[in-house]
């Protein structure tokens, strides 16, 4: 009886189970994406509410979408410390001698930090509905902008990972993650109305990537409607993996 070869996605699947595996018994690795939403949301609606939109009620339509994807940052810089970490332990070495493709270890481990995306992105909703946010949406459009904020944090998980492959220092890519992305949220639309800033700020703001998928977010929870924007979005995204996948994996080649 002839034996069938494993695939190249069986073994991404595998090492997806690997990563899930991972996280199933080291429940600390996903602390931070189940805390990060809830305090946040807490500490800005009932801090900031008042005095941007009169009542941390008619905050939170803002509110959640900036919180929605600041924390599907937040878990997306993950992949970059948690695959230094696993190098420095060791573990990519053994998974070089496999016969396996290079991808494999790097798809693995990316695929399984969907896990985290989600769960971040979950608590991030799901916060802000118990302060009393109700989307006016349907539960279908709803689902649909939840993958439309994983698929982007998927898509810059490869960024992060190819830092993480050229950043020796697991503590160090966390600590720049988080620079990043505390820049890049606070320098958006995601908290304050755009026109309350000063004119240079204005434009720097609507420039920022950041900007346009929190607007594109936003347009879908109002109208339930997919505008272009949230195609560019989402194409943009796309193209993000087409570039730095590679890259990711040729750095693994040289780097790891």
């Amino acid at each position: 009886m002839e034996i069938k070869q494993p695939t190249q996605l069986d073994h991404i699947l595998t090492m997806t189970h690997r990563n899930l595996l991972k996280t199933w018994h080291n429940p600390d690795d996903i602390s931070d994406v189940v805390m990060q939403p809830v305090i946040f949301t807490l500490l800005f609606g009932y801090l900031f509410g008042g005095a941007i939109a009169g009542s941390v009620h008619a905050y939170l339509p803002m509110l959640v979408t900036g919180i929605l994807v600041q924390s599907i940052l937040n878990a997306a810089s993950g992949s970059g410390q948690q695959l230094r970490e696993d190098i420095n332990a060791g573990v990519f070495d053994r998974f070089k001698t496999l016969p396996i493709s290079p991808i494999v270890p790097l798809a693995g481990q990316l695929m399984g930090d969907v896990l985290r995306l989600l769960i971040s992105g979950i608590m991030a909703l799901v916060t802000a509905f118990m302060m009393g946010w109700r989307p006016t949406v349907s539960p279908l459009v709803l689902v649909s902008v939840l993958l439309l904020a994983v698929f982007v944090g998927w898509s810059l998980s490869w960024v992060f990972a190819l830092v993480g492959l050229m950043v020796k220092n697991a503590a160090l890519i966390g600590s720049l993650s988080m620079i990043i992305i505390l820049v890049l949220t606070f320098l958006s639309n995601a908290f304050i109305p755009t026109k309350t800033l000063p004119h240079m700020l204005q434009i720097v703001v609507r420039l920022n990537p950041v900007s346009l998928t929190i607007t594109a977010i936003r347009t879908i929870l109002q109208t339930g409607q997919w505008e272009s924007n949230a195609f560019v979005v989402l194409l943009s995204s796309g193209l993000i993996i087409v570039i730095f996948m590679p890259l990711t994996v040729l750095a693994y080649r040289r780097f790891s």
